[in-house]
């Protein structure tokens, strides 16, 4: 056993709190979360600053700072914070980012300001962590543009940005510097993806190199999905992807304006539409509706929120969106948050009923 601090929580609360801690910096990954009765144990690295404290109260009702006794995980090897635990000066360890993305055999993480002279060690560490990875990026920029592009600078291993990506049995050709790409959104391209029912049309609208309309289409024997984006780079690696999975008889990719392309081609044809797109989705509420038939389909629309009630403030927004086409949200199936994005901001996701 171990004594540690850790955030108690009521567990309808766990999914939030254990991903605003790990956006802190602050989740344990040595220790294993516990639950007892309707509580959740969440184990800390420190003691929270009054900022982050205030975060925390703020997001979740009734959490406390608490301390438990954990049973410890062995871990089998060391990971690239302990290798940089033994490094860094001690006063730079509460900024160390706690987890990389892994996108093939890319590493992407984010480096703060104040570690910018470190982050070649950190790359290295990372590199000898990690066997399979062969780059590590940190973000230069936020995403940007039309293409929701970002910058990379490596700051370890091979100079590239290309990679192949394998996530629930498909194969994706990524360019992190040309196209959009999150592993962080696996789970959710594989709980869209089984909701899915045979015989569907599905209209990705913001397909990116094809993570929901690959998957969807490899996963279903008569479906069919037209996938959208504006980006022609997106569009090229999508291809390889549809080849890549064999899904060529069932995805259709168009390269064109979503809004454009969905008035002139797609218009009444949709089962189910897909818009993740979560900074400008609420602008294309309108053409969702009209891409889904007459008789009503299925919408999966994502944006960013940091209202305290997070899904409730969203289902406002987009009843009101949908009663503007003279459409209407018969029911909301599903409303959760995906991840966080940064302190007080959430990607949330709503599966809505269109009649």
């Amino acid at each position: 056993m171990l004594t540690s601090l850790c955030i108690k929580t009521l567990k309808v609360y766990g999914e939030k709190t254990i991903l605003l801690a790990k956006q802190l910096g602050l989740f344990d990954r040595k220790l294993k979360i516990e639950q007892k009765n309707s509580n959740l144990y969440i184990p800390l690295l420190r003691e929270p600053n009054a900022n982050e404290r205030d975060a925390l109260e703020k997001a979740i009702p009734k959490m406390k700072i608490y301390v438990h006794d954990f049973s410890v995980e062995i871990l089998l090897r060391k990971t690239f914070v302990d290798v940089l635990t033994e490094e860094l000066p001690p006063h730079l360890l509460a900024s160390l980012p706690h987890a990389a993305d892994f996108v093939g055999d890319i590493a992407v993480i984010e480096i703060p300001t104040e570690l910018e002279s470190y982050k070649q060690k950190i790359g290295e560490a990372i590199l000898a962590t990690n066997k399979r990875v062969r780059t590590v990026l940190a973000k230069a920029s936020a995403i940007k543009g039309i293409y929701r592009t970002r910058e990379f600078e490596v700051i370890a291993g091979e100079a590239k940005t290309t990679t192949v990506h394998k996530e629930h049995g498909c194969v994706y050709h990524v360019d992190l510097s040309k196209a959009y790409f999150s592993p962080r959104l696996s789970s959710e391209h594989k709980r869209v993806t089984m909701l899915v029912n045979e015989g569907e049309t599905v209209i990705d609208m913001f397909a990116g190199v094809g993570p929901f309309a690959v998957q969807t289409a490899k996963q279903h024997e008569k479906v069919h999905v037209y996938a959208v984006d504006v980006n022609p780079d997106a569009i090229e690696l999508l291809n390889k992807n549809i080849a890549a999975n064999r899904v060529v008889t069932k995805v259709t990719p168009i390269l064109g304006d979503v809004r454009k392309v969905v008035h002139e081609r797609l218009a009444g044809i949709a089962n189910r539409v897909v818009m993740n797109l979560p900074e400008k989705a609420i602008e294309y509420v309108d053409v969702a509706c009209e891409a889904i038939k007459p008789a009503g389909g299925i919408m999966h629309y994502y944006e960013f929120t940091n209202a305290p009630d997070l899904t409730k403030a969203s289902e406002v927004r987009l009843v009101e969106a949908v009663e503007k086409t003279n459409r209407k949200v018969a029911k909301i199936l599903a409303s959760k948050t995906v991840r966080a994005t940064a302190p007080h901001t959430w990607q949330v996701v709503l599966d809505a009923q269109i009649k």
